[in-house]
């Protein structure tokens, strides 16, 4: 009989997110999981703590890292010193490294909205009305405020980023394990982010969340490609989330839920067998 893998399961159960349940998703999932994995479920302030006694560490919705990032920082770098298997992986270009990938994919000329970080660079982005600010290492819309070009002068160089306010038909998500899709959901509401229905995406839609899949070059994990879908049609880029991505599970048929568990698990199983990292 194969030994089963030791898995922990890093979430805070009693964060409170706008219009969505974190407690209720992850207690779902980790419960599913338990059908392959010894599960333990913890804070993520315990997990560099507890993590030498697991086969890996699943870091799930543990709400933006900003409220404890210190803590964070030191279970990433004790992490990475002990070799412990991390999933999602360590090297995601996303939001686990901050928004710094929205200016390079704007640099590299990817469907993404516009995004700047230095005032002298407001030339780049096109008209709009109202600007988006935030912060570089914002989540979970912190620190977000709509302004008018002329007070764009006084923000501070590379801590913000500034992006054209974009009259969007609707935000779109694609929900991926590894490199393979997995579904899709959309808020038909702009003013309502998370209330969200099944998305039957085109094969071009597919195309366009595919490419920053491929560019993120995770081997394993779990990721969301958010997307608004422009007055014009056109796709851009809103969010890659590669840190603990909400899944909505709650949302999609019993048929698609069952096949996302069955993609993580096995998934799970490639990246525990995979050769540890050096």
């Amino acid at each position: 009989m194969p030994v089963r893998r030791r898995v922990l399961y890093v979430t805070d159960l009693a964060y409170q997110a706008q219009g969505r349940r974190y407690c209720d998703e992850d207690i779902s999932l980790a419960s599913r999981l338990r059908d392959a994995f010894d599960i333990a479920m913890c804070h993520p302030l315990d997990a560099a703590a507890l993590m030498d006694a697991f086969d890996a560490v699943v870091v799930r919705n543990s709400g933006p890292v900003l409220h404890y990032q210190k803590e964070y920082d030191t279970f990433r770098a004790q992490a990475m010193a002990r070799g412990t298997r991390i999933y999602n992986p360590l090297s995601g270009r996303g939001d686990m490294a901050d928004k710094q990938y929205l200016l390079d994919l704007t640099a590299a000329g990817y469907p993404v909205i516009p995004t700047i970080d230095h005032p002298e660079d407001l030339h780049l982005l096109p008209k709009a009305g109202h600007y988006a600010v935030k912060p570089k290492a914002g989540a979970d819309s912190i620190g977000l405020a709509f302004v008018p070009r002329e007070q764009l002068g006084a923000l501070s160089c590379g801590d913000t980023l500034v992006q054209p306010r974009i009259d969007f038909r609707y935000e779109v998500s694609f929900y991926y394990v590894d490199d393979a899709f997995q579904y899709a959901l959309h808020a038909p509401d702009p003013e309502r982010r998370w209330v969200l229905e099944p998305y039957d995406p085109t094969d071009a839609d597919l195309v366009f969340a595919r490419r920053f899949i491929d560019w993120n070059t995770l081997d394993h994990g779990i990721q969301r490609v958010d997307a608004c879908r422009t007055r014009d049609g056109e796709l851009l880029l809103v969010e890659l989330e590669d840190l603990n991505p909400y899944l909505s599970l709650d949302l999609v048929p019993d048929r698609t839920r069952d096949s996302f568990v069955a993609s993580m698990t096995a998934s799970l199983h490639h990246f525990l067998d995979a050769r540890p990292c050096t």
